[in-house]
């Protein structure tokens, strides 16, 4: 073939000349039957089928690939489809079906950090928002080499992408959040919050604040492992998601204790009060333009001082807390483009107003009897 995929040129002017409307369709001959077929199937993926040849090349040993001159490339490229396929629910559940979970379970140990971290996307992918395929990985184990990941592979990459699929299978998955607990999963997330990477770091934080929003009895825990210290550094961050990941769990720690729990704060109160002073005083200097981009970091210091200390922030009272017109609801761009069906019909209605309006049709029959 000089090159591949169909010829669509071939295609269209076969079209045109065979449907022009110059003259009477005629019956195709065999010749051209078998070249438009061939044409059109070139183009049709058989996804289920595709997905069964990717679990094949998984299941077979990456020394036999390597003697068969697949490339690591290749098997990059082999992920990316199946992560597309996968992308459907019903898809991700049939993966299991044809059996490609446990070989995709696998992957996850891949000697290869790439394959390690694209698996555990594909993971992700799959699990996220779709019960049946949390319950089918946590049935095939799967939970426990990303765990294995997240808190000990060299490469941070496989460590974050790890804790991402981690996130997506346990949420709203209450024997996924329990098995997390049992695997010690709290303390890895201490230790991502030790790292320098702030990706890393978001993740963590988001899935903390996830989890004690959901457990409230977890926040004892996590202040018992020391969270609260380390949250508060991160608090200082210079990146603004860090930032704000950290306030949402300081502030998930700061209700609980103020519902009478023992948990919360404790000592480190003292040094929230300083921390919620300082971030007040920065957000009164910022520009309009950064104060902004800052809306939900001065709703957060606003709410945790609150929590915390039964009083509204001095954000309040120096203006800066809402911003004027950033409550107004957006403009309305639609109905400037596009008009309302009923709107359309009833504009219709009151143009043909002038018609005559049809009085009611006469019903015919005997006269109901006199009482």
């Amino acid at each position: 073939m000089a090159k591949d995929g169909p010829n669509w040129d071939g295609l269209l002017k076969w079209s045109i000349a065979n449907s022009d409307g110059t003259r009477p369709p005629r019956n195709l001959s065999e010749v051209d039957r078998k070249w438009f077929m061939e044409a059109m199937q070139s183009q049709t993926v058989d996804v289920i089928q595709r997905m069964k040849e990717i679990t094949l090349v998984m299941k077979t040993p990456e020394q036999e690939l390597e003697a068969q001159g697949v490339t690591a490339a290749d098997i990059d490229d082999m992920l990316d489809e199946l992560q597309e396929h996968v992308e459907s629910i019903d898809m991700a559940n049939d993966l299991h079906s044809i059996g490609g979970f446990v070989p995709l379970l696998g992957y996850l140990k891949n000697s290869r950090a790439n394959v390690r971290a694209k698996a555990a996307e594909v993971v992700s992918t799959i699990v996220q928002n779709n019960p049946r395929s949390q319950q089918l990985v946590m049935e095939a184990n799967g939970l426990e080499p990303l765990l294995s990941n997240f808190s000990s592979d060299p490469d941070v990459t496989v460590r974050t992408k790890a804790l991402y699929a981690i996130s997506s299978l346990i949420r709203h998955n209450k024997p996924g959040i329990a098995a997390f607990r049992l695997a010690n999963g709290y303390a890895a997330l201490r230790d991502a919050l030790g790292t320098e990477n702030v990706r890393f770091q978001r993740k963590a934080l988001n899935l903390i604040q996830y989890l004690l929003h959901e457990n409230q009895s977890d926040c004892n825990v996590v202040s018992e492992l020391g969270f609260p210290r380390i949250m508060l550094h991160l608090a200082n961050s210079e990146d603004a998601e860090v930032r704000e990941a950290s306030l949402r769990g300081l502030l998930e720690l700061a209700r609980d204790k103020t519902g009478g729990n023992n948990g919360g704060l404790g000592e480190d109160d003292e040094k929230l009060k300083q921390i919620l002073e300082e971030q007040i005083k920065g957000i009164s200097l910022m520009s309009a333009e950064d104060l902004g981009a800052a809306r939900e970091e001065r709703q957060l210091v606003d709410s945790l001082w609150s929590a915390c200390y039964k009083e509204p922030s001095s954000l309040r009272d120096k203006g800066v807390l809402a911003l004027p017109g950033e409550d107004d609801p957006p403009p309305d761009v639609a109905s400037q483009h596009f008009e309302p069906p009923l709107r359309g019909w009833a504009r219709n209605t009151d143009s043909n107003s002038s018609v005559k309006k049809q009085d009611a049709p006469l019903l015919l029959g005997p006269s109901p009897p006199n009482l």
